[in-house]
């Protein structure tokens, strides 16, 4: 439509400038038809200004709606854009949804098998205490048996004793009344001692054909005797009777457990022993009594305090580094103190694991260092009565946890010493010495004196039943790192002495 008002209007332009050229031109009596045209014509000028005018005005109002069409298409394809932008990132958003989702549950997995580990671990140390407290029960009773039976036959013996005591003495009442008799024909009494001469002098003689006075006391005393030696064997039978029945252990002939071993050391008799027993004492070359600790192989003798005393390893004695250890073995000291028994040094660190003691307040105690300056203090009280003791020294580096056994029994027990440390090999293992520096730097303060025998050194830790079973003689446990038979050289003082039975190494 509006193309045709145009061509319209440039018609009617053309068609009046045609008229107007084809027209005379008039004299001044046509003027007023000129002026009127004229006016016509600017009229038309002003008309064509204002077409012109709309029609510009129509053609901007075409380009602006052609210009709406191209920016609405614009703005769709932007939207299109928006959206597959949006439609991504929330697939984005999603995937690593799931992928957090994915790792949580992991985690999750990874925290309830974290909790099960360590509820393993709890239970397993849970079991270990109950099987250290059941193995100290045990050491426990069978301690109060052993000291039961020591008590019993101790005084099987005194029983035995006064027995004899009692027959000498009835045999010398018997020789005593037959003397009364012989000296009764020749008016006279022989004493039998000096001790009875004053008692039977202060007696008066009784009429012919009767017992004089001082024979019926004797008499009358070594019946009184024999009723308080019965007496007492019975008092002393029951009750050791009913301590072995409290104590649950199967009874053999005269109440006595069968299964208790034998007494090491017999007390001596209070009275006069029997004529056998006395032979058997004083004939010579007679065989020794058999041991019962026959696990020992060896003993090494520190007679001093010395810092030239102590006996050294090879430096191949340890192949590989130690995650755990256990170092057992017998000690007799009768210095008062327990002085360094062992000591490993590297170049690193000259306290890499020692059993550190020394003549210095507290004598009750040692330290047991593994890597200075972290120790742990031991009591060794025990140790130090001048007898023959088991000890045992167990670590392990998973949860740092360590024993110290005194004759089967844990005197102490830790956790968190060290854990997860390795010690090192390729160092310098000396025994009796603490070393200051690789291989010396010993005091003699620190020095031990006394004995050890049948040490040995694991690269585990040994169990409770593996610690008691050696405590009383049963054998040695598997695969033990170092004996005292791979001691390489002894210095100073120092003497070896191969003793099967741990009887027999004193």
């Amino acid at each position: 439509m509006g193309r045709k008002v145009t061509v319209f209007l440039i018609l009617a332009v053309l068609f009046l400038q045609d008229a107007l050229l084809q027209q005379p031109v008039a004299g001044e009596a046509r003027k007023p038809f000129f002026e009127r045209f004229r006016r016509l014509e600017e009229q038309f000028r002003r008309f064509q200004e204002v077409t012109l005018l709309r029609l510009q005005e129509i053609a901007g109002n075409y380009n602006v709606s052609y210009n709406i069409d191209a920016r609405f298409e614009q703005l769709w394809d932007r939207q299109e854009a928006m959206g597959a932008a949006a439609n991504a990132s929330q697939a984005n958003m999603e995937a690593e949804l799931n992928q957090l989702k994915s790792w949580a549950k992991r985690f999750q997995r990874k925290a309830k098998k974290q909790e099960v580990e360590r509820r393993e671990q709890e239970k397993e140390a849970q079991k270990e205490h109950e099987a250290s407290l059941l193995a100290n029960l045990t050491q426990a009773v069978a301690l109060c048996n052993q000291e039961g039976q020591a008590k019993l036959e101790s005084l099987q013996k005194v029983i035995e004793g006064l027995q004899d005591a009692l027959k000498v003495q009835g045999s010398k009442i018997d020789g005593l009344e037959r003397q009364l008799k012989e000296s009764a024909d020749h008016n006279e009494v022989l004493l039998p001692s000096h001790l009875a001469a004053a008692h039977l002098l202060s007696q008066e003689p009784q009429a012919a054909g009767g017992q004089r006075p001082a024979l019926r006391k004797l008499r009358a005393k070594h019946r009184q005797g024999e009723k308080l030696q019965q007496e007492s064997v019975r008092l002393v039978a029951a009750q050791m009777q009913s301590k072995v029945m409290e104590s649950g252990a199967p009874l053999g002939q005269e109440g006595v457990p069968k299964d208790m071993p034998p007494d090491p050391e017999e007390p001596p008799h209070p009275g006069p022993q029997p004529a056998a027993q006395n032979e058997r004492q004083k004939a010579p070359g007679a065989t020794r009594r058999p041991g019962t600790i026959c696990n020992v192989g060896s003993m090494l003798v520190f007679p001093n305090n010395s810092t030239e005393s102590f006996a050294s390893f090879g430096p191949s004695f340890l192949p590989a580094a130690l995650l755990e250890l256990s170092l057992c073995g017998w000690v007799h000291t009768g210095a008062g103190y327990l002085g360094t028994i062992l000591s490993y040094a590297t170049e690193e660190n000259d306290n890499k694991l020692v059993l550190h003691g020394r003549d210095a307040a507290p004598r009750s105690t040692i330290h047991f260092v593994i890597g200075d300056p972290a120790f742990q203090e031991l009591p060794v009280g025990r140790l130090l009565d001048g007898a023959w003791h088991h000890f045992c020294v167990i670590w392990s580096s998973l949860q740092g946890r360590y024993w110290f056994y005194v004759d089967r029994r844990v005197v102490s027990v830790g956790s968190h010493f060290r854990k997860g440390y390795e010690i090192p090999s390729g160092g310098s293992l000396i025994l009796g010495q603490e070393q200051d520096s690789l291989g010396g730097g010993f005091e003699a303060s620190e020095s031990f004196v006394g004995s050890l025998a049948g040490l040995a050194l694991w690269d585990r830790a040994l169990t409770p039943g593996e610690v008691s079973g050696m405590a009383i003689g049963n054998g040695v446990p598997r695969g033990p790192l170092l004996t005292l038979a791979n001691v390489s050289t002894l210095h100073g003082s120092v003497k070896k002495v191969e003793c099967a039975c741990l009887e027999h190494c004193l």
